[in-house]
């Protein structure tokens, strides 16, 4: 190599490498030519969105939490999955709920709730609230052809400032006043200033941004890290109570996660042919998702034999077999990003075996004990310890606990517990795992409320390797998951049309098979 070379190739910038594999012409001549002869944009704005009221109420009852403060709401960047290339982009759960805004289309974007005297703000709140966007680059632009991250050429078309206000209700501003609008004013309260929360870890840049403004003007970094940590909480915890519209986005992901259970039955054949057949399984779930949702709420869990006794196992590369019962755990995501999150078990060749149905059963009978305490006014821990106490009684007739199942289920016991190592409900929304930051006493130790939406779903795990069970029964997992919805009366399981009995499960493949 020539020096000349050597010098060339070390003032390249490493952000600009990817450019060596595709070069558009520089000229003005291109600039021209591309900037011209296309269609004129619409100016149409889109109708409101059903959400943007729903949103507009959750978004007051946060502002009503925090009055005369700045709250930062990043929806979070594109990822890198490898090189130069992006994950698909979904924005921060907080977000999303704040805003109503689902899919694709708000990478880099920030909502910003500016405070107001009180209940001077929208809707009465104590904040008027703004989402900080890059609007659509025109095609007069180079962007509009030379940035594969971002422009239109490449990416396909992004919402204008207008669409967006218009369809979501919300007052918009473009990006590059971000800085602006996030450290004006800002600083110790001590001194004058105006306090920041933000909802950390979801866009570095802004982290960066609010954290220089923290330093530049004497606010206590730990203390605001505290602050923070109260906000994220807060967010949280406005998810405990469904409203109307998400209940209705929750219905239809599960009716859609239905729909990938049955699509999975009728590939059964094809993944016992196939040497990785709980791939099979896999696609096949994932193919509804795509095709009808926006996502996998989460990476499914197709488990055949022993691998359905490891509890988070998504590798999906083992063998379907006859004679064994398949873990099917999975959801769809919607278009609103609110996901299914369901299981069943059933066996392979469509008929459970003797051992296969009692251990099922048990499971089945603590799911129902579950149940019978998810309504109203009890407390959210007591529904696993009513799956809990079948368990334990189930594993004591059955002679596999080597103490009572009253032992068991003391304080100095635990021993049911190793075959049923994880908790029996978590709430379900946005996230697989719901309003995860919530407080204890919101969350595990909680009443039961109307609007509540919250997995059941106890198992039992008997390993291979096991020694402390009958050899009969190595090898079996089996979990049966259902989505409920907590009313006024009780509780509604939003997927009930999934089978749940032995002889339902039995029957169900049977029809699917045929």
């Amino acid at each position: 190599m020539t020096t000349e070379n050597k010098n060339s190739a070390s003032e390249q910038p490493l952000d600009d490498r990817a450019a060596t594999r595709s070069v558009p012409p520089e000229s003005d001549a291109f600039s021209q030519f591309m900037a011209s002869n296309w269609a004129a944009p619409s100016h149409e704005l889109p109708a409101r969105a059903k959400v943007a009221d729903f949103a507009a109420a959750r978004r007051a009852k946060i502002s009503s939490l925090f009055p005369g403060e700045r709250l930062v709401l990043p929806a979070g960047p594109l990822k890198v999955r490898s090189n130069d290339c992006d994950y698909r982009f979904r924005p921060h759960s907080a977000f999303a709920h704040q805003t109503g805004m689902g899919l694709d289309h708000e990478p880099d974007a920030v909502l910003v709730f500016e405070p107001v005297e009180e209940g001077q703000g929208d809707h009465g709140s104590n904040h008027e609230v703004t989402l900080y966007f890059r609007p659509l680059a025109g095609r007069d632009s180079k962007m509009f052809y030379m940035d594969a991250r971002y422009g239109e050429f490449w990416v396909g078309p992004r919402p204008t400032l207008a669409s967006l206000s218009a369809e979501y209700g919300l007052r918009t501003a473009d990006l590059s006043e971000l800085e602006v609008a996030i450290t004006k004013n800002a600083g110790n309260q001590a001194l004058g200033g105006l306090r920041i929360r933000l909802v950390r870890d979801v866009d570095l840049n802004v982290d960066a941004l609010v954290d220089t403004s923290r330093i530049n003007t004497a606010v206590d970094l730990e203390e605001s890290d505290k602050l923070d940590s109260e906000l994220a909480v807060a967010l949280s915890e406005a998810r405990l109570i469904k409203d109307e519209l998400e209940v209705e986005n929750l219905r239809r992901s599960v009716d859609l996660t239905v729909e990938g259970f049955e699509e999975v039955i009728r590939a059964l054949p094809a993944a016992v042919a196939h040497r990785r057949g709980e791939r099979v399984v896999e696609t096949a779930f994932f193919s509804k998702a795509r095709t009808e949702g926006n996502e996998l709420g989460y990476d499914t869990i197709a488990a055949c034999g022993n691998n359905a006794t490891i509890l988070h196992w998504i590798r999906n590369n083992g063998t379907v077999d006859e004679g064994k019962l398949l873990l099917l755990d999975a959801g769809v995501e919607d278009d609103t990003l609110y996901t299914a999150d369901v299981t069943r078990t059933f066996p392979v060749n469509g008929k459970f075996s003797e051992v296969q149905a009692r251990a099922y059963n048990i499971v089945l009978a603590a799911a129902d004990a579950a149940f019978e305490v998810a309504v109203p006014g009890r407390k959210f821990r007591e529904v696993h310890e009513a799956a809990m106490k079948v368990l334990a009684k189930g594993l004591e007739d059955w002679g596999l606990l080597p103490v009572s199942a009253e032992v068991a289920l003391s304080a100095e016991g635990g021993q049911h517990r190793r075959w049923m190592p994880h908790g029996t409900s978590h709430h379900l929304g946005l996230d697989v795992h719901d309003c995860a930051q919530a407080k204890k006493e919101l969350y595990i130790d909680a009443v039961i409320e109307p609007g509540m939406v919250f997995t059941i779903e106890p198992g039992l795990y008997f390993k291979e390797e096991d020694l402390a069970i009958p050899a009969e029964l190595r090898g079996i997992g089996i979990r049966i998951e259902d989505d409920v919805l907590i009313t006024e009366s009780g509780n509604e399981n939003l997927s009930a049309a999934l089978p749940r009995t032995v002889e339902g499960l039995e029957a169900w493949m049977a029809e699917l098979s045929a």
